[in-house]
C-alpha cells in the first residue's frame, strides 16, 4: 500500500484539488508540501498533532516538508473556527512563540541537510508596501467569493473585522511566496482551511500560469462532533511543562470508547493490519486499545522513556491509588487561612475543576476523595501537617493529583 492510500485508508484525508495529481505527486516522493503554524501561544497543542504526524508520514514516504512559522499572519490571526477575534500579540511574544515552535516541530520532522525547511512567513510579509500589494494580489480575489467562505461566514453576524477579513490574502500569498522560493506544489492543512487554500492555488495560477495542489485532512472530532485536544483547565499541550507527560498520557488513555480506534488509525504509526484486528474489540479489550493509544501518543510526543514511566504511573495508580510521577499541585503559604486549606479551594486550586461550584458539586455528588477515601463534607479542611509524600487528590474516577506544601 503505497502514502496516499494509506492516508485514505486511515480516514485522513477530507478534500483534495486534484486526487489524481496529488496521488502521483506524494507516491512517488515528488511533493514539496507546506502546513501553516500561527504562533498564538508558546506551545503546540493536540489541535497541531495531527498535521504534524502527517508530515511525518510524507517525509518517510520521500516528499519534502515545510514547517511554515506564521511570524508574520500572527498578526493578524486566523478567524477559522472562531467567534471572536483573536487576541493582538507584541512582536516579542509572536517572535517568543516562533522559538518553541521551532523546538518542538523538530522532534517529528527530520530538518537535516535538504530534508524539510522550517520558514517564517515574517520574512515577507512584514515588509510589503500595502499599496504595491494591493496592486499585485487584489484583483485576483473577489470579494463575494470570499464573503462565501466558512471561514468568514460564522463570524459575519458578531462582526468580522477588516484586519482578519485580510487573512485569506495573506495566507493564499504565502503559497504564492513558497512556491516561487522553494518550489513548494502542495499545500496541507485542517478541513476548515479549504478556502484559504483554494485561494493559495487560484493566485498561483492567475499569477504565474502554473499548477499547485491543496489537501485537507480530517478535523480531529469525538464522537461528539467536538474538536478534540481541551480539558477542563485547558488545552493539551506538547510542552511538558505545560501538559505532563503523565497528563499527556492520561488524555488518551481516558477518550471514549466510540473514539479510540479512530485515534488510533488516524494519528499512531501501528501497521493498519495491526489496527484492522481490533476492530472487533469490546468491553476489557478497549481499555488495551486505550493503554495501547496513550503510550504511542506519548512515546511520539516526549520519547519512550517518558510514555513507560507514564504507564507504568497509571497502572501503579489505578491498583494502589498512589504514583510518583502524577501530576502534582504545590500549595504555598498564602494558599493556607488560618493554618488551613478547605476541600473546595484545593480542588480548584489543584486544576481538577474549573471554579469552585464545580468543585461543591463534585464534593456532594460523591465525586471526591483524598487518600481513596470519599469527601462528602464541603466544609472538610486540611492542616499544612497533613499533606505528606502520599497526600493524593482525586475527582471523579481517573483525575489525580499530588498534593505538595512548598
Amino acid at each position: 500500500m503505497q502514502i496516499y492510500e494509506e492516508l485514505q485508508a486511515r480516514g485522513l484525508i477530507a478534500q483534495v484539488t486534484d486526487e489524481e495529481e496529488i496521488r502521483e505527486l506524494i507516491n512517488n516522493g515528488k511533493a514539496t508540501f507546506y502546513i501553516g503554524f500561527d504562533p498564538t501561544a508558546d506551545s503546540l497543542h493536540v489541535g497541531h498533532f495531527m498535521a504534524l504526524c502527517l508530515m511525518k508520514r510524507l517525509q518517510m514516504a520521500g516528499n519534502k516538508p515545510i514547517a511554515l512559522i506564521g511570524g508574520g499572519t500572527g498578526y493578524v490571526g486566523d478567524p477559522s473556527g472562531r467567534t471572536d477575534m483573536r487576541s493582538m500579540m507584541t512582536p516579542e511574544q509572536i517572535q517568543h512563540n516562533c522559538d518553541k515552535f521551532k523546538e518542538q516541530m523538530s522532534r517529528f520532522i527530520d530538518f537535516s541537510e535538504g530534508k524539510a525547511l522550517m520558514v517564517n512567513n515574517a520574512d515577507w510579509l512584514l515588509d510589503l508596501n500595502y499599496v504595491d500589494f494591493l496592486r499585485e494580489v487584489g484583483p485576483h480575489f473577489s470579494v463575494n467569493n470570499m464573503l462565501r467562505a466558512e471561514c468568514y461566514k460564522q463570524r459575519m453576524e458578531k462582526g468580522l473585522s477588516f484586519l482578519e477579513f485580510n487573512y485569506m490574502i495573506m495566507q493564499s500569498y504565502d503559497f504564492f511566496m513558497l512556491y516561487q522560493k522553494y518550489g513548494c506544489n502542495m499545500q496541507f492543512g485542517g478541513d476548515d482551511q479549504w478556502s484559504n487554500m483554494l485561494g493559495g492555488t487560484e493566485l498561483i495560477r492567475r499569477k504565474l500560469g502554473k499548477n499547485a495542489c491543496a489537501m485537507t485532512i480530517t478535523l480531529l472530532l469525538n464522537s461528539e462532533g467536538k474538536k478534540m485536544g481541551k480539558t477542563q483547565s485547558g488545552a493539551v499541550w506538547l510542552d511538558p511543562e505545560k501538559t505532563s507527560p503523565f497528563e499527556f498520557y492520561q488524555y488518551w488513555r481516558n477518550v471514549a470508547d466510540d473514539d479510540v480506534l479512530k485515534c488510533i488509525r488516524m494519528l499512531t504509526f501501528l501497521p493498519l493490519e495491526e489496527i484492522d484486528k481490533m476492530d472487533t474489540w469490546e468491553g476489557s479489550q478497549l481499555n488495551q486499545a486505550k493503554e495501547i493509544l496513550a503510550y504511542e501518543l506519548t512515546k511520539l510526543v516526549h520519547g519512550e522513556e517518558e510514555a513507560r514511566k507514564a504507564q507504568d504511573s497509571a497502572r501503579a495508580l489505578f491498583s494502589s491509588g498512589n504514583a510518583t510521577e502524577m501530576p502534582t499541585c504545590e500549595l504555598t503559604e498564602e494558599d493556607f487561612t488560618d493554618g488551613k486549606i478547605d476541600i473546595l479551594t484545593l480542588l480548584h486550586k489543584s486544576g481538577l475543576v474549573p471554579s469552585k461550584s464545580e468543585a461543591r458539586r463534585a464534593v456532594q455528588q460523591g465525586g471526591a476523595a483524598v487518600n481513596g477515601k470519599k469527601v462528602t463534607d464541603t466544609f472538610t479542611a486540611y492542616t499544612k501537617e497533613e499533606f505528606n509524600e502520599d497526600f493524593v487528590l482525586r475527582r471523579g474516577k481517573k483525575n489525580f493529583r499530588k498534593i505538595v506544601v512548598k
